[in-house]
């Protein structure tokens, strides 16, 4: 089947190996992900492979465990500019001590934290009703609720040439013809939020020209933009900043380290989140545009475990 990023009734039964008939069934009963924007059924291919896996049963559990902190904090998920200027100066800071950064997408780090392969994961997954981020997604694939700190608030948006000589105001103008862009991988909370506004415009992504083209971080996004290969792209304030690019603001966003609770006492976790207090980091935050850290190092919780 083609790998497009949305797929109709029938090519959704196909994948499913179901009649179609059945996937209205799907949709009522069993929460498969769908969207009717444009008048007909329409299914995110990368929802309906998350929401597949999560309907897995026995899911074989991962016998390998992190050996006991010994000096090597594995950070692993979405990329962001504060957090690597954040580790290299906690490992210069702390010298017996090293922080490491896997880049995986918010995603891959929640999978990376049940599999036991991070101590860290860092996420911004934007839940569906548009106000929560990450518990969702974690109580999917962790079968629980983690810790969870926020590192930072930050401004995502779309970046632009200098002058924006297209002339772009939001998601909805990237359907306009004519318009190059670049994109983050599936699974990243940057290319959720692109895809989310997308589908709210009524816009078929694949129809974009570029939107298969994937870049890992959000600096790529800019140098993409900055040498004239895109018109814009998704990505945070910060890299419009360093690269003297301009910014269409989309929204703000709380971006989170997620842990496991048993591990939540460990020594070089504990020594990261005591860092996320330190002016040493917060200064780091004083030259890039678009970031919040009213909240750093704070725990979060759901917004109804907060009221109940």
């Amino acid at each position: 089947m083609e790998d497009k990023t949305l797929l109709n009734t029938r090519e959704v039964a196909r994948f499913l190996d179901v009649n179609e008939k059945m996937v209205y069934s799907l949709i009522a009963e069993k929460g498969l992900p769908a969207t009717k924007a444009t008048g007909k059924w329409l299914f995110p291919r990368v929802l309906v492979e998350q929401w597949l896996e999560n309907q897995t049963i026995n899911y074989p559990k991962t016998t390998a465990t992190l050996p006991p902190y010994h000096g090597l904090l594995i950070i692993a998920g979405s990329n962001d500019i504060l957090l690597d200027k954040a580790l290299s100066v906690f490992n210069r800071i702390y010298p017996d001590h090293v922080a490491a950064f896997g880049n995986l997408g918010s995603l891959g780090g929640i999978r990376a934290l049940r599999r036991h392969q991070c101590h860290i994961a860092s996420s911004h997954l934007l839940q569906e009703n548009e106000q929560e981020y990450n518990f969702g997604f974690a109580r999917e694939e962790l079968g629980q609720v983690p810790g969870i700190v926020n590192f930072c608030k930050r401004e995502q948006g779309l970046l632009v040439a200098k002058g924006n000589p297209k002339k772009i105001s939001g998601i909805a103008d990237l359907g306009q013809p004519g318009i190059r862009i670049v994109n983050r991988p599936g699974g990243t909370g940057t290319r959720l939020l692109l895809d989310t506004g997308l589908r709210k415009a009524g816009i078929d992504g694949s129809r974009i020209e570029g939107y298969g083209r994937e870049v890992g971080r959000h600096l790529d996004v800019g140098l993409e933009v900055l040498s004239g290969r895109a018109d814009a792209g998704p990505a945070i304030h910060a890299a419009a900043g360093l690269l003297n690019l301009d910014f269409v603001p989309i929204r703000w966003e709380r971006f989170d380290l997620l842990l496991q609770k048993d591990r939540f006492f460990e020594k070089g976790i504990q020594l990261f989140l005591g860092f996320l207090s330190e002016p040493s980091f917060r200064e780091l935050a004083n030259d890039l545009p678009g970031y919040d850290l009213s909240l750093s190092g704070k725990m979060v919780f759901p917004h109804d475990a907060a009221e109940g």
